[in-house]
């Protein structure tokens, strides 16, 4: 099993940035694309961002593409989610997970192990 936590979660005024970190444990996560999801009330979980973990693919939705970067730190099993210039419409509850395809997904279903989510707000 792999254990995946996030953290970093807050409020921001449009403009602002946070990074979100999501550490992972149990097993590593070598084998394994680290995605980025966020999922808005009322709305359906969406994808934002991919890594492998091995590497250096990335793939970003067009919506976060120049105001996001996806990024991991091996040595401490930790994705991060750097969040720049975010707006309104970033609002949202940010999941991170995993999957073991070859090839990183955008779509949710791919993935096999998810976090709790960590609440993102971002007021005009």
């Amino acid at each position: 099993q792999l254990q995946l936590v996030e953290s970093g979660g807050g409020s921001v005024q449009a403009g602002g940035s946070l990074r979100l970190s999501c550490v992972a444990s149990g097993r590593t996560p070598s084998a394994y694309n680290m995605g980025w999801f966020r999922q808005a009330p009322g709305k359906e979980r969406e994808f934002v961002a991919v890594i492998r973990w091995t590497g250096f693919r990335t793939v970003y939705a067009d919506s976060v593409k120049g105001r996001f970067t996806i990024s991991r730190e091996t040595a401490k099993n930790t994705v991060y989610l750097q969040m720049n210039s975010l707006l309104p419409e970033d609002t949202g509850v940010y999941y991170c997970a995993a999957d073991s395809a070859v090839m990183p997904s955008t779509t949710s279903d791919a993935y096999d192990y998810w976090g709790q989510g960590t609440q993102v707000t971002v007021s005009s």
